[in-house]
Formats: structure tokens, sequence, C-alpha cells
């Protein structure tokens, strides 16, 4: 038994004993091949990248410049069966056999990830990231330490966005970034119903709430408010915790509230729960192109992430339709007593948040940006990513004996310092903490954005941001504040006056509509299951009259008379009698709160067709700014698309009518939507990748503003005069051209 357990103690011994050797052996060869590898590397030329369309492969070039040593960024073809990669390989592989506490081997090899940092623990590592002595540690911590830490790891960020965009050569474009590209689609869909919904039920909800007019200006605005603080916040997140999960919070936030926002019934709820739903959409775009930009090469960036705009407009069209289908069928409904009441535009209300629940169940099966993952230092998890695009894409296009040939990727050195909370600490202090740690990491990448290196590039975005903000939201919404204008012009064109009538004896048993009445005597009549619509009574007597089941709208009595007057079940409250008399006048079971009004029908279809029609005209400007966004370029295709918007805008005085207004809106939106796809794709290559979702951020939530601004400045000129919105639109697109030609031209270049 002793003899047996030496044996098996000595056994073990010799095992590590050749681990240890096969591992020295491995590390040996590592380095020299890295030693080759490391100058040819670092003078590489990426100039293809701009001039030739036709790539090769990745394995190729990888090849010449590595000699298919394992222990550099290439592998050799697994196919060729060399007999040296075969050895190297083997080796390092075998290396993870005997693995102990006292001689650790790296576990990753056990998965098939490759050594991020083989050979650097003896100094062999490539390049320029080779690992500092103590001296340098310490060196990070004065002054010039700092500046030489920073320097190498903007270097190391150049070297790393020059691999990645050879990365991405090699896993090319298919099966997998088309799956994303549906799947962020659904967000970026439910960012645009966000901006549809409360339009399309404030005709309904303000009834069925009693709002007033200031009430209903601030849910109208509500929705831009939270979408505004959303951005920031998001943006800011997603450099820090990663997009896919930042994105997940935020979808989350939005569908539980807005299924919340369907079901609560007061106005102060209403509102809240619009707010936060507001809040957690507001990231959606932010984080949507920074992370489908992080899968696509520099030849294929401009034209998927136009085509990614497309699902903005899907979602408008996805609005529009189910509200024509769903809330003027107001059988659609129950209620619960007089307090709690489920009508038909809050089954649209929760209707609206399945996109948004769509995209969280979809986003789970999709893996984090490697190049979040690369540019904050961990290796295995961005190699194992992008392993599997590249085995996705190559299944897909019938190629699955094809190798991933990198295997071993630049990653950045993190600066972030680690605060020790240590195990005695209570649990909401470590919280607290790792709150204000990241908290502070925000701010600073956000403070980062106004550096003198991006300085001038954030202000020109900012500017470019809001004039174009300003002028297409303000011109959205003010377009069917001005066909309704119309709409009340021609109604109001139609009023029918009677003047000085008496009426005696008479039974009112049919709608009334649309009428004036002045200085009437009403004895003994009888108005009875009627509806009023746009009525007016002025200066008129009622007497001996008996009102039942009266339904009304935009009805009102001024300097009326009621005498032994009786109303039963009737809407007619008293705000409705303005400057008016009730003598010996009783009130019987009046209705309860506000009613909806079902008799506009056809205003609401006209609104919904409306948002249906302008949604639909993007399609042509966003299938033209796809297939020319590389080829013009990002800067071309934003200036030019500004300056026919800005002509564009002068036709609007022509707008007379109703249909005139409907297709002035459609031209208006089919230009101006090319230069807001140029305007993405620009905001996502001007910054690196630790701060590009945090400017996105910033700059969606500068958007908002100036949407709120537009919108509340526009809509005070409705019915006043067209000029003034029209210049201060028109001024504005031209402002944004202008400042949009001094910004840099990123078409060719590789992603930051």
């Amino acid at each position: 038994m002793e003899d047996g357990y030496q044996n098996r103690t000595a056994f073990i011994k010799g095992a590590k004993d050749i681990a240890k050797e096969v591992k020295r052996q491995a590390s040996k060869k590592v380095g020299r091949s890295v030693d080759r590898v490391t100058d040819e590397y670092s003078k590489r030329s990426y100039s293809r990248f701009e001039e030739d369309d036709d790539y090769p492969p990745a394995v190729s070039s990888a090849s010449q410049d590595g000699g298919g040593g394992s222990g550099g960024y290439y592998r050799g073809d697994s196919q060729a069966g060399g007999g040296g990669d075969d050895e190297d390989g083997g080796g390092h592989s075998d290396s993870t056999e005997g693995h102990d506490e006292d001689d650790e081997i790296y576990e990753g090899e056990y998965q098939g990830i490759p050594r991020a940092d083989s050979g650097v623990k003896e100094g062999l590592a490539g390049g320029p990231s080779s690992v500092k002595g103590a001296g340098g540690v310490q060196g990070f911590r004065d002054g010039d330490g700092a500046v030489a830490a920073e320097a190498e790891r903007r270097k190391d960020q150049e070297e790393l966005a020059q691999q990645y965009e050879t990365i991405l050569q090699e896993c090319g474009h298919g099966k997998f970034q088309w799956t994303l590209y549906f799947v962020l689609g659904l967000a970026l869909m439910a960012d645009g119903v966000e901006i549809f919904v409360v339009g399309f039920v404030l005709p309904s909800a303000e009834k069925d709430m009693c709002l007033s007019e200031p009430n209903k200006s601030m849910l109208g605005l509500i929705v831009y408010l939270g979408m505004m603080v959303g951005a920031f916040l998001w943006g800011g997140l997603a450099d820090r915790i990663g997009r896919r999960q930042s994105l997940l919070i935020s979808l989350s936030i939005n569908s539980v509230f807005s299924f919340f926002s369907s079901f609560v019934q007061g106005y102060s709820t209403f509102l809240f729960c619009r707010l936060l739903s507001g809040v957690g959409i507001g990231g959606s775009i932010p984080i949507v192109f920074s992370y489908y930009s992080e899968f696509l090469a520099q030849e294929k960036r401009g034209e998927h992430l136009s085509w990614l705009c497309m699902f903005w407009m899907i979602g408008g069209i996805y609005a529009s339709a189910m509200a024509w289908a769903i809330i003027p069928h107001y059988g659609w409904s129950f209620q619960m007593g007089s307090a709690y009441q489920f009508h038909s535009w809050r089954v649209f209300v929760l209707v609206c948040a399945l996109p948004s629940v769509a995209a969280i169940i979809a986003l789970s099966a999709m893996p984090e940006s490697p190049r979040f993952y690369l540019e904050n230092g961990k290796h295995d998890e961005g190699w194992m990513i992008l392993k599997q695009v590249h085995d996705t894409n190559m299944r897909a296009k019938g190629f699955p004996e094809k190798v991933f040939s990198v295997t071993t990727i630049k990653t950045v050195k993190q600066m972030d310092e680690l605060v020790d909370t240590g195990t005695d600490t209570p649990v909401w202090r470590r919280y607290k903490l790792k709150i204000m740690s990241l908290t502070q990491q925000v701010k600073n990448n956000f403070l980062a954005c106004f550096n003198p290196e991006y300085k001038r590039t954030t202000f020109m975005l900012m500017a470019v941001w809001f004039t174009m903000s300003f002028s297409y939201y303000g011109l959205t919404v003010w377009f069917p504040d001005m066909i309704k204008y119309i709409q009340k012009q021609e109604y109001e064109s139609k009023t029918k006056t009677f003047t000085k009538e008496r009426v005696e004896h008479v039974t009112f048993n049919f709608t009334l509509e649309n009428q004036v009445h002045r200085e009437g005597h009403y004895f003994n009549d009888k108005f009875l299951n009627l509806k009023m619509k746009s009525m007016v009574f002025e200066d008129s007597v009622f007497e001996e009259c008996y009102f039942e089941d009266i339904t009304s709208t935009n009805t009102f009595f001024r300097n009326c008379t009621f005498i032994a007057s009786l109303f039963y079940n009737t809407d007619l409250f008293k705000y409705r009698f303005v400057n008016s008399k009730l003598v010996n006048s009783t009130f019987l079971h009046n209705k309860e709160g506000c009613m909806l009004d079902f008799s506009d029908d056809n205003n609401a279809y006209m609104i919904y067709f409306v948002s249906f029609l302008g949604t639909l005209a993007v399609l042509p400007g966003n299938i033209v700014s796809a297939l020319l966004m590389d080829k013009i370029g990002r800067l071309r295709m934003l200036a030019g698309s500004s300056v026919i918007s800005c002509i564009s805008c002068f036709f609007l005085m022509f707008g007379n009518n109703e249909s005139g207004m409907i297709a002035l809106l459609c031209l208006f939106g089919g230009i101006s939507i090319a230069s807001w796809n140029a305007l993405d794709v620009l905001t996502v290559e001007l910054y690196p990748s630790d701060k590009r979702t945090t400017a996105f951020g910033f700059l969606n939530a500068l958007c908002k503003l100036a949407a709120v601004l537009g919108i509340s400045i526009f809509q005070s000129f409705v019915g006043i005069t067209k000029a003034v919105p029209i210049l201060f639109a028109a001024g504005a697109l031209a402002a944004g051209s202008f400042l949009a030609t001094k910004l840099p031209e990123t078409r060719g270049q590789v992603l930051q």
C-alpha cells in the first residue's frame, strides 16, 4: 500500500516535470516566432482598405508575416499539414496537462483559446505590448509615468484597430452579421414606435383622463425628455459595462414601464410610466449603431449601418398600422365600475411594447461586442466571439473546414484603479463604492470627449445634431398641426348659424353638430339620447326643458338662462355653462369623469394615415443613402441632403390644403432621412471604441433637447404664420450643412 502511494507520487512529480519542460520549450519557440513577426507586423500597410475592395484572405497574409508560428498573431493553415506548425501547436496544447496550483498553466487552452500573454512573463511578448518591470509600475504612479502609460495605451489602441480590421476581413460578412442586423433592428424599431405612441393615444387619452391643455402638452413632450436622459445615461454605461448588457437593461426598463402605462388610470402615474419608458428606450440608438459597427468591416460599414436605419421607419409604420387597427375599435374595452376603465387606446399602448420584448428575447442569444472586450483587456472573451463570427459565416457559406487563423489579438492595458473594499465591508457599502466608481469612470469618459484631440469634432457634431433635430422634429410636428388647423378652418366654414328662433314642445333625439344658436327661446323641449358636437348656444333661454342621456363634445352654453330644467345622466358639467344662470334647475345622475369622443373617427384615421405616409416616404431616402454611403462618402451625403432639405422647406409656402401639406411632408421626410443616416455613420466612426457610445449618447441627448425646443417653438406659430417656422427650419438646415463640411471624412478608414 505504502509502495503504491510512493510510486503514484513519483509518477505525478515526473508528469509535472515533463509538463514544465514542454512549456519551457514551447515558450522558446513562441519567443523566436514573435521576434520575427513583431517588426513586420508593426510596419504592415493597410492602404488596401481604402483602395481595393478585393481583400486578400487574412490567412495568407498571416502566413507571410508570421511564418506559421503559433506564437504570432496568426496560426499557419491547419489544412496544409506543416510539420513545424503541428509540432508547435501540439507542444503548446500538451502543456495544459499537469496543471496544479504551484505551476499554473493557462486554463483557456482546454477550450482551444490561444494564450494572449504567451511569453509575457519571460519578456517574450511580441511588439510594444511587453510588460514592464517593477520600475515601470512605479513610474506609472508618477506624472511622467502616467503620460507614458497613456501614450502606450494610445499606441495599443491604434495597433488593435488595424489588427481588428484585418480579423473582420478574415471573418467575412455573412450569416452572423445578418442575424445581428435583425436583432438590433428590433431594438431600433422599438425606438421608432416610442416616438409615435403618445401622439396617437393623446386624442383618446385626453378625454379618458380629463387632461387640460398644459397637461396635454407635457404628455406630448415627456417622451423626448425621457429619451434625452436615457441616451446620455445608457450611452455612458455602454462604454463601461458593455453594449449588450446596457441594451438589455434599457430595453427591459422600456418594456416594463410601457406595460404598466397601459393599465394605470391617473394622469400623474401615466406620465411617470411614459417618462421611465422613454428613459429606457433612449439608449437604443447610441448603443445599437455602436454595437453593430463593431462587427462590420470597413467596406461594409456605411452601407449596412444605413440599412439598419430602415427599422426606425418600420417602427413608425408598425405604430401607425396598429393605431389604425386598434384605437377606433371602442368595443375592445372593459371597465370595473367607474373607477377602472381599459379602453382600446390602452390595448394599443400594450401592443407597442412588443418590439422591445422581442428585442430582449433575441438579444439574449447574441454575444457582447468583441471590440469592447479587447479594449478592456479581455483577450479570451474577444477571441472566442470573433471565432464564433468566423465559424458561423464560414459554415453558412459552405466552407466549414476553414480555420480561424488568429491566435493572439492586441489588448489595451486598463488604467482604472481598483478599490479593495475588503471582506468585512457591508454589502450596501460595496455597491455604493462600485456605483461611485462607475459614475466617476463615466464622467471621466464624457469629459475626455472634450479633450483637445476631440474638442473640435465634438463641438462641430453638437452644432450639426442640434440644427438638424431642431428643424426636423419641429417641422414633422408642425405638419400635422397645420393639417389639423386647415381641417378646423374648413369645418368652421361650414358652421350653421340660427338667430332669435323660438322652439316649443319639440323633442330632439338626433345628433346636433356644428351649429351656433343665438338669442333663442326654448320652451318645454326635450333633448333625449343624442350627441352634441361643436354646438354653441349664446344668449338663449331654456324654460322647463328636459335633458337626458346627452353626450357632448366641444359644446358650450354662453350667457344662457335655464329655468325649471332637469338634467339626467348627461356629461354637461359646470365648465360648459359659461356665465350662465341656473334657476330652479336640477342635475341627477351626471356621468362621472371624462368621456371618450367616439364621433371623431374620420379625424383619427386621418392622423394615422398621415403618419403612415410620412414614415413610408423615407423608404427611397433610406435605399439611396445605403447604396451611395460608401461610394460618395459620409460628408457629401450629409451636406447634400441637408442642402436639398433646406431648399424643400420653401415649398411649404404653397401648402394651402390637406393634400398639399401631406405631399410636402412626404417630400421633406424622404430627403432629410439621408442626412440622418450619414450623421449616424459619421458619429460612430469619429470616436474611438472606448468613447463611442458615450459621445453618441451625449449627442443623441442633445438631439432630443433640440426636438423639444423645435416642437415648442414651431407649434406656437400654428394658425399665425407659415413664414417664421419655414425660415427657422431653413436657416437651421443651412447652418448644419455648412458645419458638416468642416468635419473629417471617415470613408475608407478603420474603426478607431
